[in-house]
């Protein structure tokens, strides 16, 4: 995410019940591969990448950036979460400015319809609301994605518009900050 200011990347791994929030390694490269050559994963993002294209592009840390978190269930990811400025140039904003901070988020599909995503997403929006307080947080996603208008509901986003891009409508939110908001907590220094 630019515009971070002062606020130190990367960031201590987040903790939650089942997860942790990380910076990118390079034995996370083959499940990259996968979350972005899936078909299931691709339906709402632009399709699936060639699989022989990714594995010759992909770096080997693939993803490692200011407000980029993989996702880790019991040592492996199973996806990502990211905060990055919304690019001025497309619809759908909520400050003059524009550039508002924006939640993105994939999961291998194995990992769904578990809460696995909501629970990563929620502790990504409360890292950022201690980084960065006061910071507007948005997510845009397709109507016909329930599952992602499902989540943005559970998180505490708000529909703020609706508008029509990549060939589809967008449902574009606003985040209140009244989401569900599970426990995290920060390793201390004396933990692994």
């Amino acid at each position: 995410m630019t515009g971070l200011g002062s606020v130190a990347w990367p960031t201590a791994p987040i903790r939650t019940e089942r997860l942790v929030l990380r910076e990118s390694e390079a034995f996370d490269r083959a499940a990259f591969i996968e979350l972005f050559a899936s078909s299931d994963v691709g339906t709402y993002v632009g399709g699936p990448q060639p699989r022989h294209d990714l594995e010759r592009a992909m770096p080997e840390v693939p993803g490692r950036r200011p407000g980029h978190f993989v996702v880790d269930l019991y040592g492996a990811m199973i996806g990502m979460v990211t905060l990055d400025r919304r690019d001025a140039e497309r619809p759908g904003h909520v400050r003059p400015d524009a550039e508002e901070a924006e939640l993105g988020y994939m999961f291998l599909p194995e990992a769904w319809g578990r809460g696995y995503a909501a629970e990563a997403c929620s502790a990504a929006l409360d890292w950022l609301a201690d980084a960065l307080p006061g910071e507007p947080v948005v997510l845009c996603t397709q109507t016909a994605n329930d599952r992602a208008m499902r989540l943005a509901a559970k998180l505490g986003f708000t529909e703020v518009e609706r508008f029509e891009e990549y060939g589809a409508e967008q449902w574009f939110g606003v985040w209140s900050g009244s989401g569900t908001h599970l426990s995290t907590r920060r390793p201390s220094d004396t933990e692994s």
